[in-house]
């Protein structure tokens, strides 16, 4: 892995669409009048036939998106977050999940990257696919894994929710990583550890710099990337809590319905009895603001997720402090 700050890259979905569109006809793009917005331009630019611009009208958009996909072609589907899961449940339900249609729809500015406040942080777009049949939640968490999962829903049978930060993505993962949507990949740490991170994406890097502090410090910490939180790979996230002293989930999302939901379901059913603390957005609607001030103000910084382990782990010392790092132009660091 690389060390933060991270470089970033500009629109690693908008250009690894486009390049697989150029390889395969049957991929269509459809927007909402969030072209630019959702790094589809390029796509309308150069592959205008294969582009459609619904307007402000998110539901008809699914209902097309499904129409298309029952003539053969693989459909994306692009708008924020917020508008395809809240807006127009009942269409993906109906008209993409109960057919199994091959719609992948995508969602940027998960959680609190938007300082855009309730009207656009998807803080519940997860819990909200997760409860439908038939239907894969993906999620990257860098620049190497965004570049290589266009390819990897548009080759998977049926639908897809593609949970996107938008605009310059960090390069955590090293560019020989291969993405997998079958396994939870563990990133550091060894088979036993006292602390198990189970990270998903804008929390990954967090977690990585929660990890480091946690181990100066003398706690042995594994730490897993899970890209698809449904369905869980839930034989890892089990197989690495029987050998932890306690599983800390981070999201950036609600801590009801999505990844600490997930794990928390998959370690009941097994029978542990590892005690799980969940980072994620309590049962709250969030304010405006950066992505820096809501993390911290929310509880989603790299600090929260030291104190939960120290807390965890009942440590008789004094909590140990992340250091903050820089970030030059052109770089991300986790908050």
């Amino acid at each position: 892995m690389r060390e933060p700050p991270y470089q970033t890259v500009l629109k690693p979905y908008g250009a690894a669409l486009l390049a697989l569109a150029r390889q395969r006809p049957e991929i269509m793009c459809l927007g909402a009048d969030l072209t630019r917005q959702t790094e589809t331009d390029m796509f309308r630019d150069e592959l205008p036939g294969r582009f459609i611009n619904i307007g402000v009208a998110e539901a008809n958009m699914i209902g097309i998106a499904g129409g298309l996909a029952r003539a053969g072609h693989v459909v994306f589907v692009n708008t924020f977050g917020v508008f395809c899961t809240r807006r127009c449940f009942d269409q993906i339900a109906m008209s993409i999940a109960y057919p199994a249609l091959n719609v992948k729809i995508v969602g940027f500015m998960p959680g609190l990257s938007s300082p855009g406040g309730p009207s656009h942080q998807a803080i519940d777009d997860v819990a909200l696919m997760r409860a439908l049949p038939n239907m894969t939640v993906v999620e990257p968490a860098d620049a190497v894994e965004t570049q290589q999962v266009v390819a990897a829903v548009a080759d998977h049978p049926g639908p897809v929710y593609l949970r996107l930060k938008r605009g310059e993505i960090p390069k955590i993962l090293e560019d020989d990583y291969r993405l997998d949507l079958h396994k939870a990949q563990r990133l550091s740490g060894s088979d036993t550890s006292d602390v198990c991170i189970v990270a998903s994406g804008m929390m990954l890097p967090a977690a990585l710099a929660a990890a480091r502090t946690l181990n100066e410090n003398d706690v042995s910490v594994t730490v897993f990337n899970v890209s698809v939180i449904k369905p869980l790979d839930g034989a890892t996230i089990v197989a690495a809590a029987r050998r932890s002293r306690i599983v800390i989930t981070a999201e950036n999302h609600s801590v009801i319905g999505g990844l600490g939901s997930a794990v928390a379901e998959a370690i009941a059913e097994a029978g542990i009895g590892t005690s799980l603390r969940r980072i994620g957005i309590a049962d709250v609607f969030a304010e405006s603001g950066s992505r820096e001030y809501l993390f911290n103000r929310y509880g989603l910084g790299t600090q929260n997720i030291v104190d939960e382990a120290w807390r965890g782990l009942a440590i008789n010392r004094p909590t140990p402090i992340a250091v903050a790092i820089e970030t030059p132009p052109g770089t991300y660091a986790p908050v």
